[in-house]
């Protein structure tokens, strides 16, 4: 996109909101999915919360019903008939995955939940040494990673205290500088074994520089990895391109696959012949060819199937391959990527219109440091953030909240509006009156 999406002009007018709407190329994108009603009524609610479960893809009760329908009829022999069968199903999943994150179908696939996977991918790639044993992470990671790390410092007989390296913003500042995440490898490169960190920081919404942050790592010496829970299906990624050894991410949030759906992993092509390499092994990551052969002789699939365990739950699968159909349809992640850079820079122009210093906004401005979601904290008229949130989620607007003080909002463009954005800045308006304010 050569023209940056903040510098185009908006107007805060509904009637603005509705003709950006007109010309959306992917506005019956909406139609695919099932909106929820506020309060069961026939009105949509502003569902701005895409970044923590997303919404239900039509598509996917016709996938799961026809799964069920070979369970129903086939039973066993499910595995090997039909148009999609269970056997090699995660496979029907590959190429959509390597279109979303910028990887080799060789590279992806669906397997476990996202810690599960990062775990996994930790056995891998973390391999400590009495010199080179520390993990960086962010200090406010989401706490599942921040526990998996934890966790595997001391299954290898580390002291946390000494073995993670928290990296934080600099004092009086919300996000991070790249620079001062790549001299901190730098400082600390010959004792670094590993660094995992977000593709977008869950609280704030920052993009971060992966990258730069790859190649520094391997630069020191370092295996690199990435969980990309609030990246994959947000943001284009290439990941082949940029090297890192591993990355995992969930599917439900803004790729649409329901609560607790399994998961997503990638690792690089270059590790996959490498079947030294220390792993926990199950008998789906083995030889396709010898794998009913039971002899109990592990040989590795030749790419990051090798990492598999388990035969996969089929029904979730089922839900992953609508959501990405749906998004096959809608165009592909680049399409996708540009409406979102519009949402979010329409939301952003009507905050600071409408409400000025009375909000502010977290999450970094500049094209490639932020994704759909925006991060917002009140300023004023003496309520609090969690007060403000009930208000809007009472009014019809659901977002979420995230302790200590930020309300998340996330226009998705699958199926937001410019209009949703225009509703949901007045709703917020409202919501920040006081009561004395209101009743006069």
């Amino acid at each position: 996109m050569n023209q940056s999406i903040t510098q185009f002009e908006f107007e805060k007018s509904l009637e603005f909101a509705q003709r950006l709407d007109a010309s959306d190329p992917i506005r019956n994108m909406r139609d695919e999915f099932h909106i929820p009603k506020h309060n069961n009524e026939e009105k949509d609610e502003i569902y701005f919360c895409g970044n923590s479960l997303g919404l239900q893809p039509k598509l996917t009760q016709e996938y799961l019903h026809y799964e069920l329908s070979q369970w129903q009829k086939l039973g066993v022999k499910g595995h090997f008939s039909g148009d999609f069968p269970w056997m090699p199903y995660h496979e029907f999943l590959t190429h959509g995955f390597a279109d979303l994150v910028g990887a080799k179908p060789s590279e992806v696939v669906a397997m476990n939940s996202l810690t599960a996977n990062l775990h996994f991918m930790m056995v891998s790639f973390y391999r400590p040494t009495g010199k080179r044993f520390k993990i960086l992470i962010e200090d406010h990671a989401f706490p599942s990673d921040h526990y998996a790390v934890e966790s595997q410092i001391k299954f290898h007989g580390f002291d946390p205290k000494e073995a993670m390296i928290l990296i934080k913003p600099r004092d009086g500042e919300e996000t991070f500088r790249t620079e001062d995440i790549l001299q901190t490898i730098e400082q600390h490169g010959d004792e670094l074994a590993l660094i995992l960190l977000p593709g977008v920081q869950y609280y704030t919404g920052q993009v971060f520089d992966m990258q730069a942050i790859t190649e520094k790592g391997h630069e020191v010496g370092c295996k690199v990895g990435f969980d990309l829970a609030h990246a994959a299906g947000n943001i284009t990624m290439e990941l082949n391109k940029w090297g890192p050894d591993f990355a995992c991410w969930c599917n439900y949030k803004y790729l649409n696959s329901g609560a607790g759906s399994v998961a997503g992993c990638f690792v690089h092509e270059r590790h996959h012949s490498n079947k030294n390499l220390p792993r926990f092994a199950g008998w789906w990551g083995h030889n396709k060819e010898t794998r009913f052969k039971m002899d109990n002789q592990f040989d590795p699939i030749d790419s990051v199937e090798g990492w598999q365990l388990s035969n996969p739950p089929i029904l979730s699968l089922a839900a992953i391959r609508a959501s990405l159909d749906t998004v096959k349809k809608a165009g592909g992640i680049k399409v996708l990527r540009e409406k979102s850079l519009k949402l979010t820079a329409f939301l952003r122009f009507l905050l600071k219109q409408e409400l000025g210093d009375d909000i502010h906004i977290l999450t970094p401005e500049e094209d490639e440091a932020h994704g759909a979601q925006l991060s917002l904290t009140v300023n004023t008229h003496g309520l609090d953030g969690k007060a403000v949130f009930n208000r809007i989620e009472n009014a019809g607007v659901t977002g979420d909240w995230r302790y200590p003080n930020v309300i998340r909002v996330a226009p998705v463009p699958l199926y937001n509006t410019f209009e949703d954005c225009y509703r949901f800045v007045q709703i917020l308006k409202e919501s920040l009156q006081t009561d004395e304010q209101t009743a006069s």
